[in-house]
């Protein structure tokens, strides 16, 4: 007797929502069963990944991170453009950084001429993430809203505290939302329903739910996310139903583990493999979890991730 593989009906469904405009606009979401069950539903859109780049040089990254990019740090269009000649990225994502109130606090004029500057030389999607001081990010992302509309950037985080003013820029000058909550479930409801309120369109919404790496809490963002995706899947919770990007990048080249040089901890390997392969792995929790979009930093994770993808779909 042929053995047959137990299968899950779904009911529900992920909304689909374009990233970007023009050509190289991508889809994500739109799957019937969890991340990579093809053998129960439907993905019809692969996982997309965004390469992060900073509007200001990094002080304090580690050298495995910072050698790919040596001589386009000081200017995040050729550090962007770098990305997507040299590395193929179809996503990047600008981090504001030196809009921090505790760092440079540049002001929203400045970083919104930065921002204009760079999707004005890229063709793909563009990521714009604030610094999650909602005071600062209602500023600055309003006027980055404001000085590039049309070009439906995904504009992020917009948190609870700063829902309304950053909502409404999205709505008025069309642009993504990224409802970024701590990882919990009712809270990333409870965000999405106020963000519709304020009327933001549902196909201009995709859920953060706050990630972490190996090692650092991620088996409790897994099983957040899990119980998000079978909200949406099974119980047909349409304040649910929404696309994941997951900011993994920062959350792994911040950590000890990929700091501590070799020569001071043998034990632990060589220190550029080491932060390479953190991310690859935590970023691949992530999409078994139910990421649709990645953040992520080193080239060489990258093309492990995206061969993982490939592996994972292939017929």
């Amino acid at each position: 007797m042929a053995f047959e593989v137990p299968k899950t009906a779904y009911s529900g469904k992920l909304r689909q929502i374009k990233l970007g405009s023009g050509d190289k606009a991508l889809t994500v979401g739109g799957e019937t069963s969890y991340s990579f069950h093809l053998f129960e539903g439907e993905m019809p859109n692969l996982p997309k990944i965004a390469m992060e780049v900073w509007d200001s040089p990094p002080e304090e990254w580690p050298q495995a991170a910072l050698e790919p990019f040596l001589g386009v740090t000081e200017d995040p269009v050729l550090w962007a453009k770098k990305c997507i000649d040299d590395y193929g990225a179809e996503m990047i994502a600008l981090e504001l950084i030196s809009t921090d109130p505790n760092g440079l606090n540049r002001g929203a004029e400045e970083a919104a001429e930065v921002v204009k500057k760079v999707v004005e030389a890229i063709s793909v999607p563009l990521i714009v993430w604030g610094t999650a001081n909602q005071d600062k990010d209602s500023e600055v992302l309003s006027k980055v809203a404001e000085l590039c509309q049309g070009k439906n950037l995904i504009l992020g985080p917009i948190e609870e505290g700063d829902h309304k003013k950053i909502g409404a820029s999205a709505i008025g000058y069309h642009h993504t939302a990224i409802a970024s909550t701590p990882i919990d479930i009712n809270l990333a409801k409870q965000l999405n329903i106020l963000l519709g309120n304020l009327g933001v369109p549902d196909e201009q919404i995709i859920i953060d739910p706050t990630v972490s790496g190996i090692g650092y809490g991620i088996e409790y963002v897994y099983s957040v996310m899990e119980r998000i995706r079978m909200a949406s899947l099974t119980q047909q919770d349409e304040k649910l139903q929404f696309p994941v990007i997951c900011n993994i990048s920062k959350e792994v080249w911040k950590t000890k583990e990929v700091r501590i040089p070799e020569s001071e901890d043998p034990s632990l390997g060589d220190a550029r493999k080491r932060g390479i392969l953190m991310e690859a792995m935590s970023a691949m929790v992530l999409l078994l979890a139910g990421a649709d979009v990645l953040v992520m930093r080193h080239p060489e994770a990258i093309k492990l991730v995206r061969g993982m993808i490939t592996d994972l779909t292939a017929a």
